[in-house]
């Protein structure tokens, strides 16, 4: 049987009492959180240099150099990860201190970052709650009661090309600078951002003044581009496959989500390093506070956990043609099962797209 199979089968009990199974788990240790920067940092810094001076001998050098440089920026994105859920250090201050820092090399504004990925972790999974810090996934009814230039605008939002490529230039060279969904209410997040365009146009004026601004593109553009693909490819995979769950409101449980919503994604070895065990994402969402070095313990120790969706890469390709969520069926579907569906609900004598299926929709596609 595949991952997703085998998921369907084994699934762990939902009346364990996770916050105790899980607490033993959650303590950073300080050394080993300064351990895991320093081993990331400097050959990050290292790499960088070596591209820089690959410039004089081939661009194929460069951009072949770019992508151990690209793992050790998802690497340091998941240490920053790691702060934004207190989580890297005991300390408050120091967390927030280092997840600034790194958020100049990811192009992530810390303080806006954190805040929006803690609504994910509020609410993933939950058909009324969506919106913020998640890729947008529309049920059959909302997409077939949308007119038809919005339906044509949600197929190209959840191409391939669009999600991993065009959609991680967007989201973290652009929006991220000045994100026009965010409330103007959330002052600390919106000085964050503001923060972060300062210390980056620092580093570009550095860097011209020193290197020029055209090589600094040539050996950071590669770099950013890769590793946005990467993240978004991994937090894609993690929330998008056959049998996830979504859930409206009433209906809709942390643990579940948690537990059903989240895939494990088994990957190798060197990868795992590189990607901070970020895969084992479903014991993440059980409990944020636990550190990335802690997850495989985690896992490994407790059975409860070793039942859920597991996708290695391979499987992990199949996921990318589910975009719609079938809520009669609950689960993930394709836009080449319409036909049928729309065959199934018309079978009921029912109305497939009817306008009290937007009640629910996230903002961007009201």
């Amino acid at each position: 049987m595949t991952g997703m199979e085998l998921a369907k089968t084994e699934r762990r009990p939902t009346d364990v009492d996770w916050p105790t199974l899980l607490a033993p788990y959650r303590q950073p240790a300080t050394w080993r959180s300064l351990f895991q920067l320093f081993n990331t940092a400097i050959p990050f810094a290292a790499v960088w240099l070596i591209m820089l001076w690959s410039l004089q001998v081939s661009y194929w050098l460069t951009l072949v150099l770019a992508v151990p440089a690209a793992l050790l920026t998802a690497r340091l994105f998941m240490f920053q990860h790691d702060c934004g859920h207190g989580s890297f250090f005991r300390s408050r201050r120091l967390n927030n201190l280092v997840g600034s820092i790194i958020g100049v090399v990811t192009l992530v504004p810390y303080a806006y970052w954190r805040k929006t990925h803690a609504i994910h972790h509020a609410g993933s999974g939950n058909l009324d709650q969506r919106g913020f810090g998640d890729v947008d996934t529309l049920t059959v009814r909302e997409y077939l009661a949308l007119p038809r230039a919005k339906r044509l605008r949600y197929r190209l939002y959840r191409n391939p090309f669009v999600l991993f490529v065009v959609g991680p230039i967007w989201q973290f060279v652009l929006k991220h600078r000045f994100p026009h969904d965010l409330p103007r209410a959330w002052r600390r997040e919106w000085e964050s951002i503001h923060r972060n365009n300062l210390a980056l146009l620092g580093v570009l004026a550095f860097m011209g003044l020193t290197i020029g601004f055209k090589n600094f593109a040539l050996v950071q553009a590669p770099i950013t581009v890769m590793t946005g693909s990467l993240g978004v490819f991994l937090f894609y995979v993690q929330h998008q496959y056959e049998d996830t769950y979504w859930r409206h409101r009433d209906a809709w449980n942390y643990f579940e989500a948690g537990l059903e919503g989240s895939s494990h994604l088994v990957l190798p070895k060197t990868l795992q390093w590189f990607t901070a065990n970020i895969g084992l994402h479903h014991v993440h969402h059980l409990s944020s506070q636990i550190p990335n070095y802690q997850l495989q313990r985690c896992l490994d120790e407790n059975p409860e956990l070793q039942g859920v969706t597991r996708l290695t890469i391979r499987e992990s390709f199949r996921t990318l043609g589910m975009t719609l969520w079938d809520e009669d069926e609950r689960q993930l579907v394709g836009f080449g099962d319409l036909p049928r569906i729309r065959e199934r609900i018309a079978r009921r004598g029912e109305d497939a797209g009817t306008p009290e299926a937007l009640r629910s929709l996230p903002p961007g596609w009201r």
